[in-house]
C-alpha cells in the first residue's frame, strides 16, 4: 500500500486526481449512486466470492473462448460452429447448485463474448443462440431463472468488442481476420450494443449488475454517459464493472481486475480506492477462459483458496471462472476444486464473508481481514513460532486460533504484536488468528 504524507504523496494523489478528471473516457459525469446502489455495493462487498462462466458456442471447438481470434476464422467459418452447438446436458440447476456448495454468493455468465454470439433471444440480432442453433433455448432466460430460485445473484458479462458485427470499425487489435468489409458505422454498432443491453436489463428481471468487457482493444468515444445512464435508469441497483485496463471511471459502480490484484502496488488500485469502489478479481482454475481440452494445467483447490484469501486481504472480491464444456456439463476437475473451496469456507468462511480488508498491509506471511472488532490474521506461508505484527488500532484482549479455538500466547508492545503460533497442521492451507481488540 501506498504510503501518505510527505510531498511525493501529495503529487501523487494530485496527478491521480487530474488523471481521474482529464480520462478521455469520462463516462456518467456527475453520477450519484442511488440508496439502492450503494446498498448493492455493501452486498457486494460482504459476498467476497463468484462463480464466473465462460460459455458460449467456441465450446464446440474446445480451445478457448478466443479460438475466433486465435485460429484466424473467416465468418462463414465460425458461424457453422453455431449449427453444432446442441449442449444436451445443459442443467442450470446443476451449475447453480454447484455455485452455492463452492461458497459462491453470485455468478458472473457470459451473455455475449467477443464473437458477438448472444447466449440469450436477441430480438435486434439472429446471431443468438436460439435462432442459430439446434438447442434453441435461452440460456440466461433459464439460468436467471435458476439464480432466483436458490437466492444466488448474476451478473451479464457483455462484451463491448464484437468480432462479428460488420459495424465494429475501425477494428482494433484481435479481430481482423474475419473477412469483414473494411467500413462501418461504430455509432450504428454502438445503439445495437445498447439495444440489447436493454433486452437484458428489461426480459430477465433484476440482476446483480452488468460486467463489461473489451474496451481495451479500441479507442474513441464508446459514449460510455448514454450507457451507462440507460443501465442505472433500467435498473438503479445493477452495478456497472469494465475490465478495460485503465482508470476506473464515473458512473462504474465496482472496479475490476483480471489477474493481478493481491499483493499489486499499480495505479488502477490507488484509482479503485480513490473513487472508493467495491473491488474484484477474476480468475482460472486452469490458464483458459473457456472450455479447452488440453488444458490440464489446473491449480489446486489449496492454490485457489490462497488467492481468494489474498483478495479478501486486499479488501476485493474473488470471480473464479469455469467454462463448461460443449456439452453444457462443468469438467470434474473444475467441480472437484470448487467443492474444495467450499469445504474450507463451510468451516472458515467467517474470515473472508462480510469482511473488509485488514489493518495490516498485504506481507510476504500473508493478509488481515477484519470485521467490527475482530482482525482475522491469515497466515499462508510462514513455518517459524513466533509473528511479528505492526501496531494495531487498538490493544488486543484475546488471540485464538480459527482451527480449534484454542487460546494463542501473544505479546504486545507499543510498537506491535508478536503471536506465538501454535505448531501448523499438516497440510494446512491458512493458519488463521483471530484477534479480539478492545472497543
Amino acid at each position: 500500500m501506498r504510503k501518505a504524507g510527505g510531498a511525493a504523496a501529495c503529487a501523487g494523489r494530485a496527478a491521480l486526481a487530474l488523471a481521474l478528471i482529464t480520462s478521455p473516457a469520462r463516462a456518467q459525469a456527475g453520477y450519484q449512486p442511488s440508496a439502492a446502489n450503494l446498498a448493492a455495493r455493501e452486498w457486494f462487498r460482504d459476498a467476497r466470492f463468484g462463480m464466473f462462466i465462460h460459455w458460449g458456442i467456441y465450446s464446440v471447438l474446445q480451445d478457448d473462448a478466443w479460438v475466433m481470434n486465435t485460429r484466424r476464422l473467416l465468418l462463414p467459418e465460425y458461424e457453422t460452429v453455431a449449427a453444432q452447438f446442441d449442449p444436451t446436458r445443459f442443467d442450470a440447476a446443476a451449475w447453480v447448485a454447484l455455485a452455492r456448495a463452492a461458497g459462491a454468493r453470485y455468478i458472473t455468465v457470459t451473455t455475449k463474448h467477443h464473437d458477438g454470439f448472444a447466449m440469450f433471444d436477441s430480438r435486434v440480432s439472429d446471431w443468438d443462440v436460439v435462432d442459430r442453433t439446434p438447442f434453441r433455448r435461452d440460456v440466461i432466460r433459464v439460468l436467471a431463472d435458476e439464480c432466483r430460485r436458490q437466492g444466488i445473484g448474476l451478473f451479464l458479462y457483455y462484451s463491448q468488442l464484437d468480432w462479428h458485427h460488420p459495424d465494429f470499425y475501425p477494428r482494433g487489435g484481435t479481430g481482423r481476420n474475419t473477412g469483414r468489409p473494411e467500413g462501418g458505422d461504430f455509432g450504428r454498432y454502438l445503439d445495437f450494443m445498447d439495444a440489447q443491453l436493454r433486452e437484458l436489463l428489461t426480459s430477465y428481471g433484476p440482476v446483480a449488475g452488468i460486467w463489461f468487457d473489451g474496451q481495451w482493444d479500441r479507442g474513441g468515444d464508446w459514449r460510455l454517459a448514454r450507457t451507462y445512464r440507460m443501465i442505472h435508469d433500467l435498473q438503479p441497483a445493477a452495478l456497472i464493472g469494465s475490465n478495460h485496463n485503465g482508470w476506473f471511471q464515473p458512473g462504474e459502480d465496482i472496479a475490476l481486475f483480471e489477474r493481478m490484484l493481491p499483493g499489486t502496488q499499480n495505479a488502477r488500485l490507488d484509482s479503485a480506492r480513490a473513487l472508493r469502489l467495491p473491488m474484484e478479481m477474476s480468475e482460472t482454475i486452469n490458464g483458459s477462459w473457456g472450455f479447452r481440452l488440453w488444458d490440464r494445467d489446473h491449480k489446486s483447490a489449496s492454490q485457489l483458496i490462497r488467492e481468494l484469501v489474498e483478495a479478501a486481504g486486499q479488501d476485493a472480491s474473488f470471480l473464479l471462472d469455469v467454462g463448461p464444456m460443449p456439452t453444457g456439463e462443468i469438467q470434474p476437475e473444475f467441480v472437484e476444486r470448487m467443492r474444495g473451496i467450499g469445504r474450507w469456507l463451510e468451516r472458515y468462511g467467517q474470515s473472508v464473508y462480510g469482511t473488509r480488508g485488514g489493518p495490516i498491509a498485504p506481507r510476504p506471511w500473508g493478509v488481515t481481514t477484519q470485521r467490527g472488532e475482530r482482525v482475522f490474521v491469515h497466515v499462508l506461508s510462514w513455518q517459524d513460532p513466533l509473528l511479528a505484527l505492526p501496531a494495531l488500532p487498538r490493544r488486543v484482549r484475546a488471540a485464538t486460533a480459527m482451527a480449534d479455538g484454542s487460546r494463542v500466547a501473544f505479546q504486545e508492545m507499543s510498537d506491535g504484536v508478536t503471536l506465538v503460533l501454535p505448531p501448523r497442521a499438516a497440510g494446512e492451507v491458512d493458519q488463521i488468528v483471530v484477534l479480539e481488540l478492545t472497543p
